[in-house]
């Protein structure tokens, strides 16, 4: 059978734009498999953590309360400043209290760093921290105690005071020092090590 020009023309037409109508054809069912196929969740990018101070404050104080509302500790100073990366807050001139059971205890210092709930307060330079006289369970007298040094570490949840340096304690009228201290208040005991010294004071004799 003899072709006829017109559709040897129209057959030729459609060998030479085959190819592209069919890379259009598989360009068009890329982009609707894309376009429906539910892509794969993108890695979180990690939020970047300020190091410098993201807020400063001045003449302050940070409070703790308790589940009741009553207060158990407090930090002050003359400034601040609060660094987000870890969450401590730098004080000038410190001074804290901790309310927690009948005896307080209070702190000061040139500089303190506390932790976000104020559970943990680091006192450096002139470091002072005095536990309040009061009485125990069976209404005896215990003395007040003062601690000094260049750098105490209070743990007010727990009660306890840590120093890695050099300190001197003052139980009444005796006075003790030692290189390192571990002192815990609900059990009143007082641990020193490396060279410890010793200074107790005679007691009155009682009139009969």
């Amino acid at each position: 059978m003899n072709t006829s020009p017109v559709v040897r023309k129209l057959l030729g037409s459609i060998t030479m734009y085959l190819p592209m109508a069919l890379m259009g054809l598989l360009a068009l069912g890329s982009w609707w498999l894309a376009r429906n196929t539910p892509g794969v969740a993108a890695a979180p990018v990690e939020k970047q953590v300020r190091s410098d101070p993201d807020y400063f404050l001045t003449q302050f104080s940070v409070k703790n309360f308790d589940p009741q509302g009553a207060l158990m500790s407090e930090v002050l100073g003359s400034k601040a400043k609060h660094f987000p990366a870890t969450d401590i807050l730098e004080v000038d001139d410190a001074r804290f209290r901790s309310l927690r059971g009948k005896l307080s205890t209070t702190g000061s210092g040139d500089r303190a760093f506390s932790n976000g709930d104020g559970s943990e307060v680091q006192l450096v330079g002139n470091a002072v921290v005095v536990r309040s006289a009061g009485k125990d369970e069976q209404g005896r007298e215990i003395p007040r105690v003062e601690f000094r040094g260049d750098f105490l570490h209070a743990f007010v949840r727990t009660e306890e005071l840590k120093s890695h340096k050099p300190v001197t304690v003052l139980r009444g009228s005796d006075q003790f020092s030692g290189d390192k201290m571990l002192y815990n208040k609900i059990e009143g005991i007082v641990q020193l090590d490396g060279r410890v010294r010793v200074r107790l004071e005679p007691k009155a004799a009682s009139v009969q």
